[in-house]
């Protein structure tokens, strides 16, 4: 089960937090910090898993006993790093990190179609199309779609995404300026 789904840009500014287990917004809080800070430090070439920090497995409804494993508790953190962005899943043991790697590649490729070369600020403005497209995609924290296609069509037919306008070098909002996350130019 997947149990968050978060979106920071290099600053550590939260561009999306979508939670699927209940918890305190204090706890999310931490939590957010916490990760952050474990993801911005890594280098560039560690693996893109790593465990969740004791933060919930001390919460009293994550906590496991010694005999009796609980599935249920978050414990893995799968974040990709695409230019200014990060992309976290906060997930169970039970799923597949390869495959969680693979359903942020897809979300992102999904934001990518729909924005047209997507930037941080498409999110920022259109963060309806943004949580349209998780949602197509993860329904109560079990994923339900991964085909591109699907995903695409499903939130251009809810009509969430709105074209942004185009605007030269010295546009007065300075959306020609900013580059998008470069899908096209080889992610990394």
């Amino acid at each position: 089960m997947i149990n968050a789904v978060l979106v920071f840009n290099n600053s550590g500014q939260p561009r999306l937090t979508k939670f699927y287990t209940q918890l305190d917004t204090s706890v999310q809080q931490r939590l957010i910090s916490e990760i952050f800070t474990l993801v911005a430090d890594r280098s560039s070439s560690a693996c893109n898993f790593l465990p969740l920090p004791p933060l919930l497995a001390t919460t009293p409804s994550a906590a496991a006993t010694p005999t009796q494993p609980h599935n249920d508790t978050p414990s893995l953190i799968t974040y990709r790093h695409y230019a200014t962005l990060y992309f976290i899943l906060i997930s169970t043991s039970t799923e597949s990190p390869l495959a969680l790697l693979d359903l942020i590649q897809v979300f992102v490729e999904a934001l990518d179609r729909l924005f047209e070369n997507v930037c941080e600020l498409d999110l920022i403005f259109n963060f309806e199309a943004l949580h349209a497209t998780l949602g197509e995609m993860i329904v109560g924290g079990v994923v339900v779609e991964t085909g591109l296609d699907k995903v695409v069509r499903g939130v251009r037919e809810q009509g969430k995404v709105k074209k942004r306008r185009e605007v030269g070098l010295g546009g007065a909002d300075g959306l020609g300026v900013v580059g998008g996350l470069g899908m096209g130019r080889g992610w990394r």
